[in-house]
């Protein structure tokens, strides 16, 4: 940013220029900007899911396109879902109150033998910042840990990622086991890693393969889209 943006008081902006200020400052991963923009909104009136949209939602939008398209990469990305993240603690309590949903519930984890989490973590907070709520098992998992938390967090979406080719495999595990026991259809399952391509996807049973953060969310967002619609 530029010394006149340090100069800024975000106090003194109109809310629509608050507004576009707090994209910006979500681009840069300015954190301590992003907490103090989402406090004057509140305090200013704006409920906690009108914030969450405009001022966080829409920003991380912009920020997934640019990573889609190659104008920003990986430690810009996790910067911007970090000055994201400010700004959430102080709404999460506040949606919690007013019991408004997520887009949807996801659980993400690493498949069982692979330690590799970047590109989980990434697509974790990508998630978030488009309003989902993601619930993160972490690596090495058995498909059990994923069935488990699955019914947990009552969740739509199943998110499995591996960066090797022998870890890769473990996914149609996964998927099998969930048509055995008659849940599989209950959710959407997407797919991810660097050594994974669309083919592979479809050959594990997955509903999408995502080559990245950026994809991920349009994909869930029009799955997720087409089962409500359905199912209203």
């Amino acid at each position: 940013m530029t010394d006149i943006d340090d100069d800024i008081d975000l106090k003194t902006l109109p809310d629509d220029e608050l507004v576009e200020q707090m994209h910006d400052d979500l681009y840069d991963g300015m954190r301590d900007e992003i907490i103090e923009g989402t406090q004057i909104l509140l305090d200013r009136g704006w409920n906690a899911e009108k914030v969450l949209n405009k001022g966080l939602v829409d920003g991380m939008t912009i920020v997934g396109i640019d990573f889609r398209d190659g104008i920003l990469f990986v430690p810009e990305v996790l910067l911007a879902a970090n000055a994201m993240k400010g700004g959430m603690a102080i709404l999460k309590p506040l949606l919690a109150e007013t019991g408004a949903k997520p887009v949807g519930r996801m659980v993400i984890g690493t498949v069982k033998g692979d330690i590799h989490d970047i590109g989980k973590n990434l697509v974790g907070m990508m998630m978030e910042g488009a309003g989902f709520e993601v619930f993160d098992i972490g690596i090495n998992n058995p498909v059990e840990n994923y069935l488990q938390a699955l019914k947990e967090h009552d969740a739509d979406i199943l998110g499995m990622s591996a960066l090797l080719t022998t870890t890769m495999p473990y996914m149609k595990v996964v998927v099998d086991t969930m048509i055995e026991q008659g849940i599989r259809d209950n959710y959407i399952i997407l797919v991810g890693g660097a050594p994974l391509n669309e083919e592979f996807g479809k050959a594990v049973g997955a509903d999408a393969y995502c080559g990245d953060a950026g994809v991920a969310v349009e994909t869930a967002l029009k799955l997720i889209g087409e089962r409500n619609a359905v199912s209203a």
